[in-house]
């Protein structure tokens, strides 16, 4: 079998396996925001699995330059993909869809027009370093947000899936810029579709190692997980000594209005494991993730304080920064999210109800 036969195979069984993912995804998760974007993270995927090559030539077909252009605009798919898939409360913009059009746009005029006018290294570098900046924004994304998951069995998963994808996708448009403008030669390209026919059936078997409510929750809190085998009467008594002196650091202390705080910082203050912490407020308080968590508590220090007719003339920013917001925009979502209104109209109810 010579290479660009077996290069063939690669790219079709990963796009037949990346259509395969994206169905079933559709089928189950397709009302979920992060699972509609793993679709579209699917096809694009699938598009740049059946378009991509080392070394381009400079004349893009038609039919050819649509799928380089959705495979370019996939890494926009991909950073919001990171950001939904550890953050239950990420929400799409107007914008998010802008940037992801001028994105793709780029790179069909750049299939089209650019390269064909002369300018091919300028074209492969400007769009490869715009694949690495996304890149590079889903990674910081993942590293920032990955600790406050506290569901251990898909915090792994979720994290391979980021790094996998993170590592082809750079390698790939690193690989792209040193060869622009020479034949790569049909070996690296064998190499380049073997990999991510690596990398997609990595990422598919990771994927069914977990549950997909888990991984794609339908709501930013569920009831609490339930416990294969039911703790010991000493081990319950220590995590319920546990639970209470968690609750006077949010009571008493109001923990969750510092800046910054974070699971090991709350871990160190009670001086246990972070991990034992983690599965504390999951399996025990029934919380997927620890900033909806904290949240919660500075959530209910806001109502309170909204609800004070003492405090009806205290602006709405100065009781979200007040509980540990860290801005207006945030707070709203958050709140609306808990209550069903925002605090503006909370704080109306309450007067008219007084």
């Amino acid at each position: 079998m010579t290479p660009a036969t077996l290069e063939l195979a690669f790219r079709a069984a990963s796009v037949a396996l990346l259509l395969v993912l994206a169905a079933s995804l559709a089928s189950d998760f397709r009302n979920v925001l992060a699972g509609r974007l793993a679709i579209a993270l699917a096809l694009g995927s699938a598009a740049h699995a059946a378009s991509a090559s080392i070394g381009a030539p400079t004349l893009v077909s038609a039919w050819h330059a649509p799928l380089i252009a959705l495979s370019t605009g996939n890494v926009v798919v991909f950073w919001l993909f990171t950001r939904a898939l550890f953050d239950d409360e990420f929400r799409l913009r107007r914008w998010h869809g802008l940037v992801w059009a001028l994105v793709v746009a780029f790179s069909f005029a750049s299939c089209l027009r650019i390269a064909p006018g002369g300018n091919v290294r300028i074209s492969v570098i400007a769009t490869n370093l715009i694949s690495l900046g996304f890149i590079a924004l889903a990674v910081t994304q993942t590293i920032a947000s990955w600790s406050a998951d506290l569901v251990e069995r898909r915090r792994r998963v979720r994290v391979f899936i980021v790094a996998a994808a993170a590592l082809y996708g750079g390698l790939n448009a690193l690989l792209q810029m040193l060869v622009v403008g020479r034949d790569a030669g049909d070996v690296v390209n064998l190499i380049n579709a073997g990999a991510l026919a690596c990398v997609v059936a990595a990422i598919s078997w990771a994927m069914m190692r977990v549950d997909g409510a888990d991984l794609f929750p339908v709501s930013v809190e569920i009831a609490p997980a339930i416990v294969p085998n039911p703790p010991a009467a000493a081990e319950e008594a220590a995590d319920q000594k546990l639970i209470d002196a968690l609750m006077r650091l949010m009571a008493d202390e109001r923990i969750y209005r510092q800046e910054n705080i974070s699971i090991g910082m709350l871990a160190g203050r009670l001086k246990i494991p972070e991990y034992r912490l983690r599965r504390l407020i999951n399996q025990r308080l029934g919380h997927r993730n620890f900033n909806v968590f904290l949240n919660n508590h500075r959530i209910e220090e806001a109502k309170a304080a909204l609800a004070d007719p003492a405090q009806a003339e205290v602006p709405v920013i100065t009781i979200a920064m007040d509980a540990g917001f860290q801005s207006l925009g945030p707070f709203n979502r958050a709140f609306k999210a808990v209550t069903g209104v925002t605090p503006t109209e909370y704080r109306r109810l309450k007067v008219k109800a007084a």
